[in-house]
């Protein structure tokens, strides 16, 4: 039997250049940098092409024993970098992430941020939903922060 499938999407706006967003969140070893309190350890697994983070690239994040395994499996520099966790497995089965970054108006960026997966136990869909867009809520917001920071020269 077939699971569900769920998804949600966080969009926010920055005023840092798409390039400095999109370094930052494809840089799987530095996310203990600017990430915390969601994620305090980060490394490269393997890097990918380009390197490091490019397709085939696995970062691990999390905090020990708790590391979670991310493979990109489409890049394209500077605007989308799409990942799918390969361990360790989770009641969200075949998860997905895209975090896709695009110049606006004003100079900034637009940050569309999503997730996706197969519920893996029955009725645990909305729990895994909840907690999955929670943390990719806060990760967006310590994101930005770091960019804005960094563009700003501070």
């Amino acid at each position: 039997m077939t699971g569900q499938t769920f998804t949600f999407e966080i969009n926010r706006t920055s005023s840092a250049p798409p390039a400095t967003l999109f370094r930052l969140e494809a840089d799987g070893a530095g996310w203990k940098e600017w990430a915390r309190p969601v994620v305090f350890q980060s490394s490269w697994e393997t890097q990918g092409e380009p390197a490091p983070g490019g397709i085939g690239a696995v970062r691990k994040v999390g905090l020990w024993p708790i590391m979670m395994r991310e493979k990109t499996v489409e890049y394209e520099q500077d605007h989308r970098h799409v990942y799918t966790v390969i361990g360790p497995s989770t009641p969200a089965r075949d998860y997905h992430g895209e975090a896709v970054f695009t110049a606006n108006a004003s100079g900034g960026t637009d940050i569309c941020w999503r997730g996706w997966f197969t519920e893996g136990v029955p009725g645990t869909g909305p729990i895994m939903r909840a907690a999955l867009k929670g943390a990719i809520q806060l990760i967006s917001l310590r994101l930005i922060k770091a960019a804005e920071r960094e563009a700003s020269g501070v």
